[in-house]
């Protein structure tokens, strides 16, 4: 049974955010700051090191507290809102092993704007749809006994969708790109046993 310890609780937020300065010439000055920033309010977490960057997705590794946390990481390919041009701060999706709290492949994402309350995001991959526990701008697969099944679709599929509605209303299709992901996520096994 998956821990509903998440990415965005403690240094592991940090830890995460941090990681998005491997995706270097993929990320905007914009982005990088507002990483910095958000890296910067978790005292003392390790910088993540990348272990490998396969097509989209980069594999990573850190160990905040001595307690090691690995996770594959992307952006979205594409990230559309509806009204058109909203702005939204950066937009990623983890997938994360802590082998301390037990937990493996648990998938969140980061929509990049605070999330309307009470109301579910959605992930589409491979034909299956998948309900999103949401909270401030992020979010986590609603039932974990699911992400199994989501991960080993992830690994078949060629894109996923992720789809959620802001504060204001505002409705957003993101659209990743899984090119990479298998690799990623063995290399993130083979890291954090």
């Amino acid at each position: 049974m998956t821990t509903l310890i998440h990415w965005r609780s403690g240094s592991v937020c940090g830890i995460l955010l941090a990681a998005a300065f491997g995706l270097g010439g993929q990320l905007s000055a914009i982005d990088l700051a507002h990483a910095q920033t958000r890296s910067a309010a978790v005292s003392g977490s390790s910088q993540p090191q990348l272990l490998g960057q396969f097509g989209d997705w980069g594999a990573y590794a850190a160990s905040p507290g001595g307690r090691k946390v690995c996770f594959a990481l992307a952006k979205p390919a594409s990230a559309k809102t509806d009204p058109p041009n909203r702005a939204r701060d950066p937009i990623y999706l983890f997938i994360s092993s802590r082998p301390a709290d037990n937990v493996q492949n648990e998938v969140s994402v980061m929509f990049g704007y605070p999330l309307k309350p009470n109301v579910e995001a959605s992930l589409e991959v491979g034909g299956s749809n998948f309900s999103m526990y949401t909270q401030s701008d992020g979010g986590w697969v609603k039932n974990a006994a699911e992400e199994p099944r989501l991960v080993e679709a992830m690994r078949k599929a060629n894109d996923m969708t992720v789809k959620g509605i802001s504060t204001r209303g505002t409705e957003t299709t993101d659209v990743y790109s899984l090119k990479g992901l298998s690799q990623a996520l063995d290399r993130v096994a083979k890291e954090c046993r």
